[in-house]
């Protein structure tokens, strides 16, 4: 065996080792991390074990210990010396108790332990694997392991390691299976399956490929077997990644990397996690649907929809938009897919999704074959593209009892906005078995913004709580999942059942009004008041056979039938603030007032030939805060701009290609550091790239007196217009490159 990496972990904050045991259950639960080339994994069974005793066995092969490292090895010291207390033994076989530090790094990872035994989601795997074949894999490797294979059995029990005892130890034994991401440019690789055995007491994790024999029986893989072990030195600890037999090792580049990846970037990682504090706050991504459908799924729509890109009418980002749309269509999808296996259904469920937006996510589940459609404030340029098939409406949706949705199995919110907390109520008055899905994405209370209360949370988690919150207050099991999107707002909220029976709609529906008027400040305790308005002609009330209530005839609204006055949906033309309404003089004219003082009054030029400043001096300007900016305008000025724009902040800001505002200051931006930053620095890279390339002019050449400080060849802007390029928008559309002004703006 060999040792292909070590990391020295400093612990200030004297995480480990229940640090490093929250980092190796992301490895373990969560590879997709670390290995971008894996969908996930998924845990299918999990026993506790004890390793063989083989008779005169000494020990094998080994990769022993640094001489730092050989202070405070597991057993010798302090309790805080050894990588974790000794495990307690589980009351069965098949079954496991955590030991505290893995218990607790499954805490730092926002989650709580799972109950001893249990799988992951189930006591069955996805492929029928259950704790019983786990079992029998374990007793036919432990024997295995007795009789012809010390070598392992000496790099499973770490002997040099740890002093021999009487007692066999316990270890954690999991079953799992990696599943790799598929894609079109390579073969499908088949999901492949590991056991994974965990020792707290020598500070051990230890991962156990399976492959199948002649006979189709799976069996241990040696060659590709390896380990990532804690120790603790006199100074620090360390962590290190050992393979058992480095000279047969098979890396696929997929699910067996290499092992300089092993010891190098995983470790790293490994060493990071290992003593970070901060806590997740969120479940684990795609919790509630099979990674592996959804993966195979994914690329399957990504596949199918790719050409939106480049057909995309929109001034959104296609990729963004087209991708999230794909991701979501997929994970509802599979969700719905899982939801008709349970109930032993065939029929496709149904859907209204309430502020559609650009319609893709309709369009995607229609062409799946779920009947729905799409209803926003504001028809969008795409639809036209869609086709009739795609039932996508312009119009509000206001909470009241004539948009409810009696006939229709899930209400979708998608980034939805103002109607986001009233999803949960409408889904609930709709009917008895209408189910939701929203993500939340901006913080809306029923009535306007949400105000934030807690501040020991963020205000993203604090507000996705509070959406919990209304789907349980309005009868609903509500359930969290994380999707896997390119957004910072990638949580979705669930509600797939009821808390109540059909018979009780009528007490929960007086909960729900009660909840709903609290929210603007009304006692709880006193019953608001409930006009009926339709009577029995609500589908709340003919729901279930249930009476009609007082609330179940309108839930009290004092405003043409509103469920609660002061709702406003958003106008169909909304207002831009981003200094776009500005007229384009009043802009350069600020542009090139703050340029003048930047420059210490030296006049910049406006608008004669300049020539290419290659290798001249330049004058970068001087630094100014945004007050001392402020100050020289004239109180017109600054009133306009926080009316239209936010402010001078955000014209300054949105004029990237002349100005940099770090820390309050306000420079000019010299392109000779951003050229060096970019060709230097990992990592997202500012400015322009390929596709915007000389689309737009160079304000330097035009405007500053000593030109641009960089040549024409690598200045990413046009000096002059000979070198202006068709903008990425007029390419894809075909169109000619557009003129450009080149009036003088006079200061």
């Amino acid at each position: 065996m060999a040792e292909v990496g070590r990391a020295a972990v400093l612990d200030p904050g004297a995480l480990l080792p229940g640090g490093f045991w929250a980092a190796v259950a992301v490895w373990l639960e969560r590879p997709q991390v670390a290995n971008k080339r894996l969908c996930g994994a998924r845990l299918e069974a999990r026993r506790s074990a004890a390793l063989p005793r083989a008779e005169g066995r000494g020990p094998g092969p080994s990769a022993g210990p640094g001489p730092e490292e050989r202070g405070a090895g597991p057993g010798q010291g302090s309790p805080e010396g050894s990588p974790s207390p000794r495990p307690r033994a589980g009351p069965e076989r098949g079954t496991a108790e955590r030991g505290p530090g893995e218990a607790e790094g499954q805490r730092q990872q926002g989650k709580e332990p799972r109950d001893p035994g249990q799988p992951s989601r189930a006591g069955v795997g996805e492929d029928g694997f259950s704790a019983s074949e786990l079992d029998s894999l374990w007793g036919d490797f432990s024997r295995s392991l007795a009789s012809s294979n010390g070598e392992m059995l000496a790099f499973l029990a770490r002997s040099e390691a740890a002093p021999q005892e009487d007692a066999p130890r316990d270890f954690d034994v999991v079953l799992r299976t990696i599943i790799p991401k598929t894609n079109p440019q390579r073969p499908l690789t088949a999901p492949r399956r590991e056991m994974v055995v965990q020792d707290p007491l020598s500070g051990t994790i230890t991962f156990l490929p399976l492959e199948e024999d002649a006979e189709g029986s799976l069996k241990v893989k040696s060659s590709n077997a390896y380990q990532i072990r804690l120790r603790r030195g006199q100074q620090a600890w360390f962590i290190s990644v050992l393979i058992f037999c480095p000279e047969r090792w098979h890396s696929d580049g997929i699910v067996y990397p290499k092992p300089t990846w092993l010891g190098k970037e995983l470790l790293a990682r490994l060493a990071k996690w290992s003593v970070e504090s901060k806590k997740s706050e969120f479940k684990s991504t795609l919790s509630l649907v099979s990674i592996a459908k959804y993966s195979k799924l994914y690329q399957e729509l990504k596949e199918e929809y790719k050409e939106m890109v480049k057909v995309w009418p929109e001034v959104t980002n296609p990729e963004k938009f087209v991708y999230e749309d794909v991701a979501i269509a997929t994970y509802l999808l599979i969700l719905w897919e899982a939801e008709r296996a349970e109930h032993g259904v065939t029929k496709k469920q149904s859907f209204v999704d309430l502020g559609c937006g650009n319609g893709l996510l309709v369009h995607i589940l229609r062409q799946a074959g779920h009947p729905g459609r799409g209803i926003d404030i504001r028809r969008r340029k795409i639809w036209a593209m869609f086709g009739p098939e795609t039932q996508l409406e312009e119009g509000a949706v206001t909470p009241e009892d004539k948009n409810l949705f009696p006939d229709v199995d899930w209400l979708i919110g998608n980034h939805s906005d103002e109607l986001t907390p009233w999803i949960p109520v409408i889904a609930a008055r709709s009917s008895y078995h209408c189910r939701f899905f929203v993500l939340p994405c901006c913080f809306f209370d029923f009535v306007g913004k949400y105000p934030r209360r807690q501040s020991q949370k963020t205000q993203y988690r604090e507000y996705l709580d509070f959406i919990k919150e209304v789907g349980l207050m309005c009868g609903f099991h509500v359930e969290e999942d994380c999707l896997r999107i390119p957004s910072t707002k990638r949580v979705c909220l669930i509600g797939k059942s009821r808390t109540y029976p059909p018979t009780g709609e009528v007490s929960i529906d007086q909960q729900r009004t009660r909840y709903i008027h609290s929210r603007q400040g009304r006692p709880l305790h006193k019953e608001p008041p409930c006009p009926p308005l339709r009577g029995q002609d609500s589908p709340r009330a003919q729901d279930a056979g249930a009476e009609p209530g007082p609330a179940a005839q309108g839930a009290g609204s004092p405003a043409e039938g509103l469920w609660l006055s002061g709702f406003q949906p958003r106008a169909p033309a909304e207002h831009v603030r981003n200094c776009a309404a500005l007229p384009r003089d009043f802009i350069d004219h600020v542009v090139l007032r703050v340029a003048r003082l930047l420059l210490d009054g030296k006049q910049p030029s406006t608008g004669e030939d300049s020539p290419d400043a290659g290798v001249k001096p330049w004058n970068p300007g001087g630094s100014l805060s945004l007050a001392e900016v402020a100050s020289e305008l004239d109180k017109e000025t600054l009133q306009r701009l926080r009316r239209e724009c936010g402010g001078l902040q955000t014209l300054l800001r949105n004029r990237h290609q002349v100005f940099s505002v770090l820390n309050g200051r306000v420079h000019l931006r010299d392109w000779r550091e951003e050229q060096l930053q970019r060709e230097t620095r990992p990592g997202p890279r500012r400015g322009p790239g390929a596709e915007a390339f000389k689309t737009r002019p160079c304000w330097f050449f035009t405007h500053h007196p000593d030109g641009c400080a960089l040549p024409a060849a690598r200045c990413p802007f046009a000096h002059g217009p000979g070198e202006l390029q068709p903008a990425w928008s007029a390419k894809r559309a075909g169109q000619p490159p557009q003129p450009v002004a080149t009036t003088p703006v006079e200061a």
